[in-house]
């Protein structure tokens, strides 16, 4: 009934943590500046019809890799590489992009709202996370596994990337989501979610808000750090029930 990652894992770690609803936010808008990987959502989701199922199946797979126990891990990412080679998704360069940037986007949030992480368990991440690239079909070997290995990445990359039509499109979706109207005027979730998607994408790195068009402002990268310490003490405050993921009440459980 073992899970890939024990509670002592970095992974664990940084995928309990509250901030992991900004994380998850800005992993998304930083997975779509890769044209072909965002054409090829584009072309097989149903992102604009079912925006809040995509969001709640993200967060699943993540849930389900990190905390369950490894024969659910592996069905889902069993099904997840079936999906992929019948939709022509399986191409490893842009599997891994989507892998990088989710690790990238992940930690960096996870550290920048005070979750306290020293360069070596930020390295042990890295490695801890290449079971996560395995899963979905990426050799091991291609993975980078620490903190200055994906630098290096990224830098390599950035040529490639940039903030297609489609990129933009799905922004848009992120930070304004169709809701119905009794959610949208009767309660506070609109003006609660467009708060933390902006966050989300403030925190996005220079580079990517460079190539969505956003402007830096003076002072940017400070504030963005005070508000993602802002919120991540606020969501400490909630009962565990309402910030923890139901394969992490599971896991504890056991």
């Amino acid at each position: 009934m073992s899970s890939y990652f024990s509670p002592e894992s970095i992974t664990w770690r940084v995928h309990s943590d509250p901030s992991m609803v900004v994380g998850g936010l800005r992993a998304l808008l930083e997975q779509a500046l890769q044209p072909d990987a965002m054409a090829g959502v584009s072309a097989h989701s149903n992102f604009r019809d079912d925006t809040w199922g995509r969001l709640q199946r993200t967060g699943d797979y993540v849930g389900i890799l990190t905390f369950s126990p490894k024969a659910d891990a592996d069905k889902l990412a069993a099904r997840v590489r079936s999906v992929h080679a019948k939709l022509s998704l399986d191409d490893p360069h842009l599997l891994l992009w989507v892998h990088m940037a989710m690790v990238d986007a992940f930690l960096d949030v996870a550290v920048r709202s005070g979750l306290k992480l020293t360069i070596a368990e930020q390295d042990q991440y890295f490695l801890e996370m290449v079971k996560f690239a395995e899963l979905v079909g990426i050799a091991p070997a291609d993975v980078p596994n620490s903190l200055s290995q994906s630098k290096q990445y990224f830098a390599d990359i950035r040529p490639e990337l940039r903030a297609s039509d489609d990129a933009k499109r799905a922004a848009l979706f992120i930070t304004v989501p169709p809701l119905p109207k009794v959610i949208r005027f009767a309660t506070p979730f609109a003006p609660t979610w467009a708060a933390i998607s902006t966050l989300a994408g403030a925190a996005l790195p220079k580079w990517a808000r460079d190539l969505y068009g956003a402007p830096t402002l003076p002072g940017q990268e400070l504030a963005t750090d005070i508000a993602l310490k802002a919120l991540r003490s606020s969501l400490q405050l909630l009962p565990e029930a309402f910030r923890s993921p139901p394969q992490l009440k599971e896991a504890k459980s056991r």
